[in-house]
């Protein structure tokens, strides 16, 4: 069978506009004509696309997966314009979504794997969901995040692990110099910035406390990562972040190591859609070596300290 996409057209803009009148009129053409590359649409699929519901049109099962396909390859269309719109002698584009839960200093470290290519980074930021819909209508070629896609029938998407990395508490100089000594134990009642409860890792850090009697007091929840490390360099509370940007956390946020969490890792994922030929910059992303929390502990006393283990001992 080959596809008419002229009707299909006609298709996608019906179940856009619910109506074959105002389908017409964003189309420039006699509601009769448009009637007809329907029906002609549906005969050659062998599907009824669209049921009647009081003046308007409802998509039936198979309308409605017949538009999951239609929003993808017109889609593509726009973005095939728009590249061969651009200047053709700047480098291509890695689209990058980055979840808003994720710590930038991770999302920079992932991407700059990428960096090393003849490509131009672009990147957005949002909420988890949002970005896997744009993944999946091939508006983004990666998404970075901290958990993987769930098993969602209608999201052709595959998650791959960049690793688990271990957590570190930090803090300003002054909160740190106060709460080092006798870690862990010295977080009961201390102050602590934490992310929001829809966050992964917040979870992992309560059932920590809760397993060790430790009750902070959390002065402060952010979604945003960068804005939980940048209260943190105020002093308002102590604040974790992955071991692996102990250097960037002393450079960028002016803090301090004060212990590291035992059992506690942030996990990274990299999400793509089902393509044939993945982007050579998502290929660089998830190559990106899984090591990275041995060299900063081997690197640990950038701060002017060593790391304070979980079980009271020291490195």
């Amino acid at each position: 069978m080959n596809l008419n996409y002229r009707h299909l057209q006609y298709f996608w803009v019906v179940a856009k506009e619910g109506s074959v009148t105002r389908a017409a009129e964003r189309l420039g053409v006699a509601v009769q004509t448009v009637s007809g590359q329907i029906g002609l649409l549906e005969k050659s699929l062998g599907r009824t696309l669209f049921a009647p519901q009081g003046r308007g049109l409802v998509l039936t099962e198979a309308g409605r997966v017949a538009l999951g396909y239609a929003d993808q390859i017109f889609l593509l269309g726009e973005q095939m314009s728009d590249a061969l719109r651009e200047d053709i002698s700047e480098a291509p584009r890695l689209a990058v979504g980055i979840s808003d839960a994720l710590p930038k200093l991770v999302a920079y470290r992932l991407i700059d794997a990428a960096l090393g290519l003849p490509m131009r980074p672009v990147c957005y930021e949002g909420k988890f969901e949002n970005l896997l819909a744009d993944l999946a209508l091939h508006r983004l070629d990666v998404v970075l995040t901290d958990r993987p896609a769930g098993p969602m029938s209608n999201l052709r998407v595959f998650s791959h692990s960049l690793g688990e990395w271990d957590i570190m508490i930090y803090g300003s100089a002054m909160l740190a110099g106060r709460f080092r000594k006798g870690f862990p134990q010295s977080l009961d009642r201390a102050p602590m910035l934490l992310p929001t409860r829809n966050n992964a890792l917040r979870g992992r850090l309560d059932q920590w406390f809760q397993s060790n009697s430790i009750r902070p007091d959390v002065v402060g929840e952010f979604e945003d990562s960068a804005l939980l490390m940048t209260f943190g360099r105020t002093g308002l509370g102590l604040f974790p972040a992955p071991v692996a940007l102990a250097s960037d956390v002393a450079v960028h946020f002016d803090a301090l190591s004060v212990g590291l969490i035992p059992g506690v890792q942030e996990h990274y994922y990299a999400i793509s859609s089902e393509r044939r030929i993945r982007h050579p910059g998502v290929e660089a992303i998830l190559s990106v070596p899984r090591n990275l929390d041995s060299e900063a502990m081997e690197s640990s006393d950038i701060m002017g300290n060593k790391i304070t283990r979980g079980d009271g001992g020291r490195d």
